[in-house]
């Protein structure tokens, strides 16, 4: 792993991810084995979105993420501060209210939303701990946040063998099918780099949620966090 490839600015992963926009989620679906429809189903189970509820979609891309919060009756607001990603969901949802926002500095009321969640994008916001407490602060109290995120496995044996599939098949499955296969390199190790599981559960304490739990996916390859606004 390289250092400087991971201290990348907000402004250098922004234009990054609008590089990869057209083909993102056909790229996702090819690189992660069919895994990533499984994790969304996971993570719509988790959110479980109600009628008349309000639930920010954080790091939404395309709005893929999105449909199963609005499907079941949510407001629901796809963000994301990736102005690429947003116009190819745009496209694709044109019904969607698609904002641009920062997730460190949201653009929205305090108390905003009931539910709040982000699937593999927390790991590339540059301050981690203040997008905890952003989130935080847009969730009314006994609202939930749902994390899905790239996480570590448990078991050792696969641990080793995911980790050369990460540095050293993926690189060449992005050069075959996604627009911008240098992005993927930086994705592989910024997952590499990423806190365990145990690790993030401290995080979204400290930064002031309650109730804090996960559970692993595939082995601790995914792991979704949850907890509550007090």
């Amino acid at each position: 792993m390289t250092r400087a490839s991971l201290d990348k600015q907000p402004h250098e992963v922004a234009a990054m991810f609008d590089k990869v926009a057209a083909r993102y989620d056909l790229t996702n679906d090819v690189l992660s084995l069919g895994q990533t429809r499984l994790w969304r189903k996971a993570v719509a189970r988790a959110v479980d979105a109600r009628p008349g509820e309000r639930v920010l979609d954080l790091a939404a891309g395309t709005g893929t993420s999105s449909v199963p919060f609005a499907t079941a009756g949510a407001y629901t607001v796809p963000c994301d501060f990736s102005l690429g990603m947003l116009r190819e969901g745009k496209k694709r949802e044109p019904w969607m209210p698609f904002t641009a926002g920062d997730a460190t500095r949201l653009p929205f009321a305090d108390d905003a939303f009931d539910a709040v969640t982000i699937s593999f994008g927390l790991r590339n916001v540059h301050d981690t701990d203040a997008a905890l407490r952003e989130m935080l602060r847009v969730t009314r109290p006994g609202g939930r946040v749902v994390i899905c995120e790239f996480s570590h496995p448990v078991r050792a044996p696969f641990r080793t063998v995911y980790t050369e599939y990460l540095m050293r098949a993926l690189p060449p499955v992005a050069t075959a099918v996604s627009s911008n296969p240098d992005a993927y390199v930086y994705l592989a190790e910024s997952i590499r780099a990423w806190p365990d599981q145990p690790a993030l559960a401290r995080r979204l304490q400290d930064a002031g949620w309650a109730r804090v739990a996960w559970r692993n996916l595939t082995g601790g390859i995914v792991a979704l966090h949850r907890g509550y606004a007090g």
